[in-house]
Parts: structure tokens; sequence; C-alpha cells
């Protein structure tokens, strides 16, 4: 495992585990998953990964309480993010809500609590209030952002008066908008871009086509598994195996190593099984070259979904099978 090099109390791992599904029936995991959860939670130790994300809205406190049982006696050892869903995230609510999710998770100081989105009406200005109260406390130890722009991070630290080390926003070879400035920014400034969502939920896998799409409420609300997106992927999908085929990798690996190639970016993809964490971990140790970077680049750059308003009659049709 590599990791993120900057002062941080504790090493950040450049992959993490991301934890939405843990407690979540919208994945169509099914009740089994959660059991082995676990399992996954202490392979992904064994392999020194040491950033587990969550939040108190993943299945509303679940998720927090499953990850802080199968982390058990790691809990002090390891890195244990979760975020708080921007509903009047006034000073106050802010502090009642950390003290929550640590007793869920059963830690005595979050390492890195976030803000989940950053709020229309309430000021970042209270909300680091809060924060700043909580480090000053010892139960948070950093802050974070999560689906902030760039002004709005840069302000959200300006209220804190400290760092906000990370803002963890949906970052993958389909969604690039952090490389024009988010992840500039991070390199420049020492901080860290936490990308979620880094292998498109699953489309960057080369697992699904048009004739074989996804199950799960979340990824059949995703426009990217439209028929023809998947259709459009099919270039993108062979420019992954490709590059993966020269490294004895899996394409999931590759769009994660795409992902990894800036110091300051570390990816949390979810995992449904141990087999599947393990291959997560190990994408760390990729190394592209430079061609291989450019023509990744480059069929990326060629995939032009169906997204926006001009996706929406395709996906009526699509849950109606039509």
């Amino acid at each position: 495992m590599r990791y993120v090099r900057l002062d941080t109390p504790k090493p950040i791992s450049k992959i993490g585990l991301g934890t939405w599904q843990f407690g979540s029936k919208e994945w169509g995991y099914g009740p089994e998953y959660e059991r082995r959860a676990a399992e996954i939670v202490r392979r992904a130790l064994d392999l020194g990964v040491t950033l587990f994300d969550t939040a108190e809205l993943y299945g509303f406190g679940r998720s927090e309480r499953i990850l802080g049982a199968a982390l058990g006696d790691d809990r002090a050892k390891v890195v244990v993010a979760t975020k708080i869903f921007p509903l009047l995230p006034v000073a106050p609510v802010v502090q009642q809500r950390a003290v929550a999710s640590a007793a869920r998770l059963g830690v005595d100081g979050i390492d890195l609590y976030q803000v989940h989105q950053a709020n229309p009406v309430v000021a970042d200005t209270t909300t680091m209030r809060g924060m700043r109260s909580l480090q000053d406390v010892g139960l948070v130890g950093e802050v974070g952002v999560s689906n902030y722009g760039l002004r709005r991070w840069r302000f959200a630290e300006a209220a804190l008066g400290r760092r906000v080390l990370s803002n963890q926003v949906r970052y993958s070879m389909i969604d690039r908008g952090p490389e024009e400035d988010l992840i500039p920014y991070a390199e420049q400034a020492g901080r860290i871009v936490i990308a979620y969502s880094p292998l498109a939920q699953g489309f960057l896998s080369g697992r699904y086509d048009a004739t074989n799409p996804p199950a799960g409420a979340v990824r059949r609300a995703n426009p990217y598994f439209l028929p023809e997106n998947l259709e459009r992927g099919t270039a993108l999908i062979a420019t992954l195996r490709e590059v993966a085929d020269a490294h004895d990798a899996t394409p999931s690996q590759i769009a994660l190593a795409y992902v990894l190639r800036s110091p300051n970016v570390v990816a949390i993809p979810g995992a449904s099984s141990v087999e599947q964490m393990e291959r997560n971990a190990a994408a760390a140790e990729i190394d592209l070259a430079d061609d291989e970077y450019a023509a990744l680049v480059a069929a990326a750059h060629a995939f032009r979904p169906v997204t926006g308003l001009a996706a929406v009659p395709r996906m009526v049709r699509a849950r109606l099978g039509k």
C-alpha cells in the first residue's frame, strides 16, 4: 500500500474503503452482505488500508455502527472519517451530531469530520465555528468538506481559521472536473482530494454492457448505465482492457490507477467482497506509463455519454422496459 505524503497524525492510504453500502438496501446486495462487511474491513486492515469513510446518512447511522464494530480495537490505529448531513448545520447542531456519530462509531475522536454537502442557505461561517470547537475539545482531528467547489473550499478554510484537509468529490476517468482546479489546488496547498465513485459506480469495471445492465437502485438511477451509454463506452472499456493486460491487472484497477496518479488524490471505492477489496488495494501499486496515461485520457475524452435532461426520457423508457 502507498500513502499520502502529508503531515497527518496517522498515515492516509491511497486506497481507502467507502462504506455507503454498509447497512444500505439501495445497493441491492441483500442482507447477507452486512455479515460480509466485517470480513471486508478486516481484510482491508491486513492490506494496509488506513482510511475508512462513512457518513451519518448511510443507512441512517447503520454504516457507522457496522464500521465501528468491524474495526474493533483497531479504530485508534486508522483514519476514521465520517460526514455530517448538512441539514441546519449551525454550530450547536454540528457539535451534537459529531457526538452522535462518534458514539455510533465507538470512538473517542473522529479523525476526519466532513461536511457532506455545501448548504445553499447556511454559511460555512457558523458550520466551521462548530467544527473549530470540536477540534478544540479533541473530538475532531481534521476537518474536511465534500462536494465543494474550489472557491467555497477556500472560504470554508478561511472560516475555520485552519486547514480544511480534504474535499471529497466525485472523480473518475469519466468525471474529470476535479482535474481543472481542485487537484491542482490540493497539490499546491498540501491538501487532499478524496475521490468517491472512482469507478463510476462500476461503469469502468467492464462488467456491464447493453445486454447486461446492473441491478440495484443506485446504479439504475445513474444515466451512465443507460443501454445507449453502455454501448458508447465500448471503446473506453477496450482501452482499459488493453492497458490492464499490459499490467496483468483488471480494468477496474487501471481506472483506479488513473485516479491515483496525483500524489494528493486518494480513492475510496466500495467493495462487495473480500476479493474485490484485495483487487482495489492492489491498484495502489500500479504505475501507469506516460503513453498509457495519454491513451486513457484520449479514450475518456472520446466518450460522450447521454446525461442531464437528455437522459431523463431514456431512463424512463428503460425503467418501463420499452
